[in-house]
């Protein structure tokens, strides 16, 4: 019998004129044991269930002795199941959404269908639980209070460099998500931005049987990955910690300090062609801050960076 907080016991009931409740349910990111009653209730009750991946949806069911109707939907399901799924909850009947591990719309299947029921004003329910990024968060050591999630980086290209000059210049730790096979490479483009010397942690497999978290400095971890001392598998999340105030990160921002390393000569590269830009638009009759605004948002650089004027040479 569902407890408080639990969905309607007859949600398959017709003419709901409000529709059916959408539960985003969180469910294990390893250890099949962590999850949550409430988790457990919501998933014995609803008359369907939209799991990313049914067999392993499944495995969790039969682990608590919960048999469920379940529906595949992932990123590759097409419009057809989405459309199904909306009916379902015009209908009047409950839904919860699930993915292979931890929150939907995470970095993970469901925020669409999310946005698209809470725009047509249907109920939106959250039934929280565990969860990869808090659980790196505070495991890591380094995050404190204050951090950012980045989920997966842009494999390549100017977006990439993008949100590695922010995560360079964030005083907050960051949280990002990283295929075990790419690990390294973001690692070493994360000492090229942020510098050598920045601490971060890599917690891998998190939950499960061989869970790993090494801390160290960017450089450190670079070593590790490469004498297997982080292997090259698994599910990894990355803290990076913030930048330091009063520690320089990029020439003519901050000042230098000799426990920081400076970054790859891209980073730099890439301010002084903002800043031209910035320039670029003074000229051109737009007032300094407003410069400086424009192409921060179009940079991901600091803004405070691009407003700098650099002094008159004597």
């Amino acid at each position: 019998m569902p407890g408080r907080g639990g969905p309607d016991p007859t949600p398959d009931a017709a003419g709901d004129a409000a529709g059916g409740t959408l539960y985003v349910v969180s469910t294990p990111i390893g250890n099949l044991a962590d999850v949550t009653l409430r988790a457990l209730e919501v998933l014995g009750s609803v008359p369907l269930i939209a799991a990313e991946d049914t067999r392993i949806t499944r495995r969790l069911l039969k682990r608590h002795g919960i048999e469920g109707r379940l529906v595949s939907f992932h990123a590759r399901s097409g419009p057809g199941r989405f459309v199904e799924l909306l009916a379902h909850l015009r209908r009047g009947a409950d839904l919860a959404v699930v993915t292979d591990a931890g929150t939907p719309g995470i970095s993970d299947p469901g925020e669409e269908l999310l946005a698209a029921w809470a725009g047509e004003g249907g109920r939106v329910m959250p039934i929280p639980g565990a969860s990869a990024v808090l659980a790196a968060v505070a495991v890591s050591g380094i995050a404190g209070p204050r951090w950012a999630f980045e989920g997966f980086l842009p494999r390549g290209g100017g977006e990439r460099r993008r949100r590695l000059g922010r995560i360079a210049a964030d005083d907050r730790a960051t949280v990002v998500f990283e295929a075990p096979t790419r690990l390294e490479g973001t690692l070493r483009d994360l000492a090229d931005a942020c510098g050598e010397a920045r601490r971060a942690a890599v917690c891998r497999e998190l939950t499960k049987l061989h869970e790993q978290v090494v801390r160290g400095t960017l450089a450190e971890l670079v070593a590790a990955v490469e004498d297997g001392t982080i292997p090259r598998r698994g599910e990894v999340a990355l803290v990076i910690g913030g930048h330091r105030p009063g520690r320089a990160r990029v020439k003519g921002v901050g000042s230098a300090d000799a426990g920081d390393v400076a970054p790859h000569d891209e980073f730099q590269t890439a301010l002084d062609d903002a800043r031209a830009a910035v320039d670029a638009l003074i000229a051109s009759g737009l007032a300094r801050g407003e410069a400086a605004r424009q192409v921060s948002e179009r940079t991901g650089l600091p803004r405070r960076a691009l407003y700098r004027v650099d002094p008159e040479p004597t």
